[in-house]
């Protein structure tokens, strides 16, 4: 756990160590994540997930992690960052008892593990009631931002994790940013320690309520992009 470049005193180290551990023990029997080994999943999971740490501080903050999937990036803030208080929404049951079980390893029964899809849940009593949205999903920003956006609360902000390589993209997401009633604040690169991994992280403002009528239906997102 040294590669979390926490000291072996630090108090997050051993929830660190439940969390790999009960990580590789599942990753046996269900599809969580293709990188493996202390050395892979401390760097390119947890690192890459507290680098979001050095964009936006987050302390005492609602916090949710859509299509958070193994857990990233909302575990390892709330590990590093216990003010974090998280809600992990994942739209596939066996992912969701994944993070429940997480939870409960980690002694942290106020992390919030929900089972819905985004664009459904969006449109429940979770709108526009998170300072921060997180996504580390593969979709295109623009659908990422009809998904995310409508959780946040203006004045809060909507992070997306990408790769370096998105200008054209960041460039299209850019009529989906303003009709949802954001802003591009910050388009931060940053290496992930101990490697030479180059990722992104673009931090859209909230700076206005989301209309109504956003999210669509997630095949009109799909098929007809804003």
């Amino acid at each position: 756990m040294k590669r979390l470049g926490l000291s072996e005193q630090a108090p997050v180290v051993p929830a660190f160590q439940t969390y790999y551990d009960l990580l590789t023990e599942k990753n046996k029997v269900m599809d969580l994540t293709a990188i493996s080994g202390e050395k892979d999943v401390c760097t390119l999971h947890f690192l890459d997930s507290l680098a979001l740490l050095t964009v936006e501080d987050m302390h005492d903050c609602n916090v949710i992690d859509i299509g958070s999937g193994a857990g990233f990036p909302g575990f390892p803030l709330t590990i590093a960052r216990p003010s974090v208080r998280l809600t992990a929404l994942d739209a596939q049951r066996k992912r969701v008892d994944f993070l429940t079980e997480l939870a409960r390893a980690l002694g942290r029964p106020d992390i919030r593990c929900i089972h819905a899809r985004a664009e459904e849940a969006a449109l429940t009593e979770l709108r526009e009631s998170f300072d921060y949205a997180l996504s580390r999903a593969v979709a295109r920003l623009s659908m990422l931002c009809e998904l995310c956006m409508p959780f946040v609360r203006p004045g809060g902000a909507f992070i997306a994790m990408k790769s370096v390589d998105t200008e054209e993209e960041i460039n299209q997401a850019k009529t989906a940013v303003k009709t949802l009633g954001g802003r591009i604040e910050t388009v931060a690169d940053y290496t992930i320690p101990e490697t030479d991994v180059v990722h992104r992280a673009v931090v859209i403002r909230k700076i206005g309520p989301t209309p109504k009528g956003y999210p669509r239906r997630f095949a009109k997102i799909k098929s007809n992009p804003l």
